[in-house]
């Protein structure tokens, strides 16, 4: 019996690439596994080029003829005959997807973005300050950074007051900060969102390697810089969205050509998201903030739904369509509706009063390993609030399997790391609040009717004990 398993993979590179992306496939894929694939050939049919290959199992009891056709959406298509087992056939259609994410990143190694919110200040495209990493860890669920970052506060705290005086310090500023987290993440904003300005406009300019470091030394940021705001003055500012017709007679002043088979744009109505999300999850529409860099991220922080602040990232605009922005929202949403950012700094903070107070001799009797067991029980019980808003984005965005491509995207590299059973143990004992990648998007694929869900906590509480447990069984 033969069983079709046909896919797209949405690619962000331009049309320039699209064939380079077979090429990639087969030199760095299929040619390098000779046991395996066999009869690999590429053609051309009606303007577009195909990869042909057959795959054979292990115990060469069963094949899988495969297709990948180029294109915006990359067509897959893998037929099986044989004894082929759903996991070789969901593998081999994995690593077809790993494969097309590696060599996107390759050339995001060569593409010049360029980006803009209409009416705001112009931006360069510059890797995060200090300050801004420190702030975007501190609010983006990075326990590990917010935990450290209080035990120097705290530790500091008890050395200059008593015991008493330095735990009621303690609580003050934490309340202090979960209470002004809102105001705080603004200072990392590069641009805010609002219904008069609730676009994004995007420009990827993706050359050959060699050309793209001739064009860095040569003009260097301040030419980019100023290159980016002309281009927006002779666009954008006119009301006229900017593409690489119109920024041709800007880039031909500084000596570089802009082909439009090499270039994309994209404009993507931020604010319109994310009261999308908002709305499906009965809140009102929190304040949008933007951080020009190109780490796929977003994260939600606020005392409370009403004061909530939502962060997205340029880099997770460039690689995610919208549909998928929206599921990642909805996670957000999530976690203010949860009240999430409260309850993980209560943790934290409550675990470090009882350290210093109740639990002081055991401390004292081996402090190694009580913050190895304390840091490991806080970590683990995140992973629930990180489960339950992955839960949440499903019940209310109602797509559970775009949240799961969204987070294949992203977190491509993880997900190859922790294909070992190793690495999988590894992943769920590391100190990140978030659970393994592999177990986020298995458990969202298979969520059938997430809506009926009564307890979604509770749920995710569960589910995630009994990810942690099936590592144990393999």
């Amino acid at each position: 019996m033969i069983d079709p398993h046909e896919f797209d993979i949405q690619t962000e590179v331009a049309p320039a690439y699209y064939n380079h992306i077979l090429d990639f496939i087969y030199k760095y894929y299929l040619f390098p596994q000779p046991d395996a694939f066999s009869e690999i050939k590429k053609s051309k049919k009606q303007g577009k080029n195909y990869l042909d290959f057959i795959f054979t199992t292990p115990d060469k009891m069963g094949q899988i003829k495969g297709t990948v056709k180029s294109g915006e959406k990359i067509k897959v298509k893998l037929v099986k005959e044989g004894e082929i087992s759903p996991e070789i056939l969901d593998k081999l259609a994995e690593d077809i997807f790993i494969a097309v994410q590696i060599y996107e990143e390759s050339v995001r190694q060569s593409t010049i973005y360029l980006a803009w919110v209409e009416g705001q200040k112009i931006i360069p495209e510059k890797p995060p300050t200090l300050g801004k990493k420190t702030s975007k860890k501190l609010f983006g669920s990075n326990l590990l950074v917010v935990y450290l970052i209080f035990f120097g506060i705290n530790i500091t705290l008890f050395l200059l007051f008593d015991l008493y005086l330095a735990v009621i310090f303690i609580i003050g500023i934490q309340l202090a900060i979960v209470l002004l987290s809102d105001k705080i993440f603004m200072k990392m904003a590069d641009w805010e969102i609002t219904p008069e300005n609730p676009n994004i406009h995007i420009i990827q300019y993706q050359l050959p390697e060699d050309e793209y470091k001739f064009f860095k030394k040569a003009l260097g940021k301040n030419a980019l810089f100023q290159i980016k705001k002309e281009i927006y003055e002779n666009t954008l500012a006119q009301g006229i969205p900017p593409n690489c017709r119109l920024g041709e007679e800007v880039f031909s002043k500084y000596g570089f050509h802009c082909n439009p088979l090499q270039s994309s744009y994209k404009a993507i109505n931020v604010y319109d998201i994310v009261k999308e999300a908002a709305e499906k999850f009965d809140l009102n529409v929190p304040r949008i903030i933007i951080n020009n860099n190109l780490l796929p991220n977003a994260a939600a922080t606020g005392p409370s739904p009403k004061r909530g602040l939502v962060l997205i990232t340029t880099g997770l605009l460039v690689q995610l369509n919208e549909e998928e922005v929206l599921s990642v929202v909805g996670h957000e949403m999530g976690h203010l509706v949860g009240r999430d950012p409260i309850i993980l700094f209560s943790l934290i903070s409550g675990e470090f009063i009882l350290r210093l107070t109740v639990l002081l001799p055991i401390v004292i009797i081996n402090p190694i390993i009580y913050l190895i067991v304390a840091l490991g029980s806080i970590f683990f019980v995140a992973k629930f609030f990180e489960a339950r808003a992955d839960l949440l984005s499903a019940m209310k965005i109602g797509k559970p399997q775009v949240l799961a491509e969204a987070l294949r995207k992203i977190g491509y590299q993880k997900l190859q790391f922790e294909r070992m059973t190793s690495q999988r143990i590894s992943s769920w004992a590391i100190w990140d609040p978030h659970p393994p990648i592999y177990f986020r998007i298995k458990r969202l694929e298979n969520m059938k009717k997430p809506d009926k869900i009564q307890s979604p906590l509770i749920q995710s509480a569960r589910d995630v004990f009994s990810g942690f447990k099936d590592v144990f069984k393999k």
